[in-house]
């Protein structure tokens, strides 16, 4: 199938930028309002971790995605309920079109948390970081907004924040002029570990029917583990050899 992805010719370097990539703190701002900044690797995540997704592109509809979309702005508020402008784009919907027959169906797609992601090898900060769980993040505290991270994404996972921000949820701090993504509900896993589940797969699970899989993929006896042996995956781009961290299945 042709998509938007295909188009994309993304180079980035390889090579091995920032050793010990970082878990998070946190650091007070102001009342209820939190940043993340980094920690030396093997603080508060298990290296011997890996947090990914698999994601059921037969089971989502147009409007199971439209759901995937408004449960993570919902979670991390990066946008605002009126509906007023946000450059922020976590998760995306992308349309799918099969060339031959004209079948379209629909996809999230996020930050795939790759294991060699590109926007940590371009960063010259070190504010694009790879913790140890696998989870990639954005310190706030040192992204200078250069967005050489958002040119070496292959998946156009990264946006720029331009506005004005104003009643910023406590587990998602933004910062005007910094880059974010989708940090897989990072909270979460920090507070349930192998129990979490993301908002986006929340708001399309439902009582017998699995669309989005989370969990160690280091873990053989994990469902998503035993999904992935069951069903398969496509990774997207997969020809650059990141080894993404998010799956897709009936791609």
């Amino acid at each position: 199938m042709a998509n938007e992805l295909d188009k994309i010719e993304v180079k980035p370097a390889r090579r091995q930028f920032l050793r010990g990539a970082a878990a998070l703190a946190s650091v007070a701002l102001a009342p209820g309002l939190l940043l993340y900044q980094a920690r030396p690797a093997g603080a508060n995540v298990d290296s011997g971790v890996r947090w990914g997704l698999l994601i059921d592109a037969n089971a989502l509809s147009e409007d199971d995605v439209d759901a995937c979309v408004s449960a993570c702005q919902r979670e991390h508020g990066w946008r605002a309920e009126d509906g007023s402008a946000t450059d922020a784009q976590w998760v995306r919907k992308v349309k799918l079109r099969d060339r031959a027959s004209g079948h379209t169906r629909f996809l999230p797609v996020m930050c795939q948390h790759c294991e060699h992601p590109p926007c940590v090898d371009v960063c010259p900060t070190g504010a694009s970081f790879k913790r140890a769980d696998g989870i990639v993040l954005v310190n706030k505290h040192t992204c200078i907004g250069c967005r050489y991270c958002m040119m070496a994404c292959p998946y156009k996972a990264r946006s720029f924040i331009h506005e004005v921000l104003k009643d910023q949820l406590p587990v998602a701090p933004r910062g005007k002029g910094t880059v974010e993504s989708c940090t897989l509900c990072v909270h979460r896993v920090d507070r349930d570990g192998a129990d979490a589940v993301p908002a986006c797969a929340e708001a399309v699970n439902r009582a017998g029917r699995q669309a989005i899989w989370f969990g160690d993929l280091n873990d053989p006896a994990s469902g998503i583990s035993q999904a992935l042996r069951e069903f398969g995956a496509t990774r997207l781009r997969a020809d650059m050899g990141l080894n993404p961290g998010v799956g897709y299945r009936g791609l």
